[in-house]
């Protein structure tokens, strides 16, 4: 679902403000990543929501900064307060915001997790949903 008028449907931004972010097209759900890159840049496992490009308008944009995480991916962070906001894979038409940004309520569950074979060994995956080892297509 989206907002035919170009209004948000879902809107988030970083701990301290200075990064806003409106979404004008309502994500499928959430996705729950164990790589070991989610992992250390938010502190345990990354969860996003992923949203085409063109549909999400940033307020504050000099506030995010850009690290080069691998050769075909970057995360986006506030540089004033370190909040983690986005994902964004080269050449792909994806955002990825992390749901944790997101003001509630956002009426989003989780669908799945994906890069499981990489998990911490200080936890178990016990809800039930579908898990990929790696990559897992986008949901139709």
């Amino acid at each position: 679902m989206s907002a035919t008028d170009g209004t948000a449907v879902l809107t988030g931004g970083c701990l301290c403000g200075a990064v806003r972010y409106a979404i004008a097209e309502r994500p499928l759900g959430v996705v729950n990543c164990h790589c070991s890159q989610c992992r250390r840049f938010h502190g345990h496992v990354g969860a996003y929501v992923s949203i085409p490009r063109g549909t999400v308008r940033i307020t504050g944009e000099k506030s995010v900064s850009w690290y080069r995480s691998s050769a075909t991916a970057r995360r986006g962070f506030c540089r004033t307060c370190g909040s983690s906001l986005f994902w964004s894979g080269e050449g792909q038409p994806l955002l990825d915001v992390a749901a944790g940004t997101l003001d509630e309520p956002t009426g989003l569950t989780t669908l799945r997790h994906i890069f499981v074979a990489s998990k911490g060994d200080y936890y178990a995956i016990a809800d039930g949903l579908e898990c990929f080892e790696a990559s897992a297509p986008e949901p139709p």
